[in-house]
């Protein structure tokens, strides 16, 4: 009988940001097939000995279908390493579907993504009450092209968080459809080259106007995530509107509201 083949998101890069349930499958795979360009190797360390394992990031879409499919003939468990997580930009279903079509089970253990792990990274929230409750994972148009309706100019638009992939070498077109949606040239920018990697992330602030020149400054040139958004720097400011969540006089289901002087609406008029 046909092994099971499982899509497995890596995480951002650091080896310990894996799932539990990701790490669990890597151990007893009998083979794996990993993202070698993006995925630290260091992620297969957790393959058992005798485990096939075959950096993808020569091979074609059909060459990876194949090994995949041959690999599953010989071993119960086999694991497709990616970075981040396998339904963000990670051709999932390009490599699925082949394998629905040759009656091959197959599933997917979902990964941290580098927008988060960038966040996480520099310190960030990705949201604030009041701020913005949005978040637009997106990419500038390169060799491949943004649908009609999804162009960065017309996402920006809406002035809530942007965490903008695969676009570093793009960062003046990033800059051109912020300033066409309107964004202040002080408005600050995050990006993040390799977040988690150890001994290798780079984290680069600064603002609409100069972020291109302290990215070249830093020597930033690939796998970086860049993130606009009216949150950054939040830390900073004087003042904060509350989650109404850890609110004292709101209630919700598992607390009662509590009110004071200093909370009640007549204390502030």
């Amino acid at each position: 009988m046909s092994g099971k083949i499982w899509f497995v998101g890596a995480g951002p890069g650091d080896p310990d940001l894996i799932t539990v349930k990701g790490r669990k499958l890597l151990e007893q795979a009998g083979a794996v097939l990993f993202a070698g360009s993006l995925v630290d190797q260091a992620a297969t360390l957790y393959a058992p000995a005798g485990c096939e394992i075959r950096d993808s990031k020569d091979m074609t879409l059909e060459e990876m279908t194949d090994w995949l499919l041959a690999a599953a003939a010989r071993h119960a468990t086999v694991v497709r390493l990616q970075t981040g997580d396998p339904g963000l930009y990670g051709a999932l279903i390009e490599m699925t579907r082949p394998l629905t079509a040759a009656g091959i089970a197959w599933a997917v253990v979902p990964g941290v993504s580098s927008a988060m792990a960038s966040m996480a990274a520099a310190g960030e929230t990705l949201t604030l009450p009041e701020v913005t409750q949005t978040v637009i994972l997106t990419r500038v148009a390169g060799r491949t092209p943004m649908p009609p309706g999804e162009e960065l100019e017309a996402l920006a638009a809406h002035q809530t968080t942007l965490c903008i992939y695969l676009s570093i070498t793009l960062l003046h077109k990033v800059q051109d459809a912020l300033r066409a949606a309107g964004w202040a040239e002080d408005a600050p920018i995050l990006v993040v080259q390799k977040a988690s990697w150890p001994g290798e992330e780079k984290i680069v602030r600064g603002t609409l106007a100069d972020i291109k020149q302290r990215c070249q400054a830093a020597k930033i040139g690939s796998q970086a995530m860049i993130v606009a958004s009216p949150t950054l720097g939040a830390a900073d400011w004087p003042d904060l509107i509350r989650s109404k969540l850890y609110d004292p006089a709101f209630a919700h289901r598992f607390r009662r509201a509590s009110f004071s002087p200093e909370l009640s609406p007549e204390s502030s008029s």
